[in-house]
């Protein structure tokens, strides 16, 4: 008898031509995209968990929500995290998640779950340019300006 398995398929395919992909060159950039594409309706809500893929010039190639989770926290699972960064070939990305509260300091776990990416991130030749809070009011909060990267 002949075991049966599911065969897996990986894939990625790009809808915008790379020059129309836009550039990031701070977080101010990043921020300001950022929160150009938050659902507004929802920002002051719950907080939601989402990666920014760049290619190896800095240029964006998509954004993905990881989770969506409560008014004070959501989970971040590193093996989607990073298969997605994988399965899309991105050589960088920028971490960003919003505070419903509007406090834009880093908590300990913002701190602690940024240091695990960063190291599984290393391993994999992938760089973490940064983690961007985003507040209701279009504020941010930049851990790289903030020397914690």
């Amino acid at each position: 008898m002949k075991l049966q398995v599911n065969e897996i398929k990986v894939s990625y395919k790009e809808r915008i031509t790379s020059p129309f992909w836009h550039k990031i060159k701070s977080s101010k950039d990043a921020a300001d995209m950022l929160f150009e594409h938050w659902d507004k309706q929802t920002i002051q809500v719950h907080e939601s968990f989402k990666v920014v893929l760049l290619n190896n010039n800095n240029k964006v190639k998509g954004i993905y929500q990881l989770s969506k989770g409560g008014i004070t926290g959501t989970l971040v699972d590193l093996r989607i995290l990073f298969a997605v960064v994988l399965k899309t070939l991105s050589v960088a990305i920028i971490l960003t998640h919003n505070h419903p509260s509007g406090t834009l300091k880093a908590s300990a776990a913002d701190k602690e779950i940024t240091y695990k990416i960063k190291k599984a991130a290393e391993l994999l030749d992938i760089r973490l340019l940064d983690h961007i809070l985003i507040v209701p009011n279009g504020d941010y909060y930049s851990f790289a300006d903030n020397g914690l990267m």
